[in-house]
């Protein structure tokens, strides 16, 4: 196998339904993501140490930040289908703020999927921009894979 460079535009972000189980939606106008990653360690230095500092990972944390342009039907005012569904998810609260989101690489024959919350970006811009939009992904619990199909 050979390794390659691919191009960020042909990663594919989706996220599920809210009202209909394993239907899954686009997220539209997304031009910059970024995967987070973050761990929490213990102090596990005792007098037995001698003076070296010891610990362990106790627990993995992953973001996933999407970030682009607002994308909304023209003659309806209707938002992006995927776009309204992330919105969606970010009003809700407790157990119902957790959805599931997934995405995969050019080449990849799995997806990555997460349950996850979502807090919503400013939105805005100048006199010359189209209106960004913006999400991030904060995963709960570890991820999971399916078969592309």
């Amino acid at each position: 196998m050979t390794a390659t460079k691919y191009n960020a535009r042909d990663v594919i972000f989706q996220i599920e339904d809210l009202g209909t189980p394993n239907t899954w939606i686009q997220i539209a106008g997304i031009d910059t993501f970024s995967k987070g990653h973050e761990e929490e360690t213990t102090d596990t230095t005792d007098f037995g140490s001698e003076g070296q500092a010891e610990s362990q990972k106790m627990q993995i944390g992953k973001t996933l930040q999407l970030e682009g342009k607002r994308m909304q039907d023209q003659a309806t005012g209707a938002l992006d289908p995927g776009q309204a569904e992330v919105e969606a998810l970010a009003e809700l609260l407790g157990d119902d703020s957790l959805g599931r989101i997934r995405f995969h690489a050019p080449g990849d024959t799995t997806w990555e999927i997460w349950t996850a919350h979502v807090s919503l970006g400013d939105q805005g811009g100048g006199n010359n921009d189209k209106v960004s939009w913006s999400a991030t992904f904060t995963r709960s619990g570890a991820s999971t894979t399916a078969a592309i199909v």
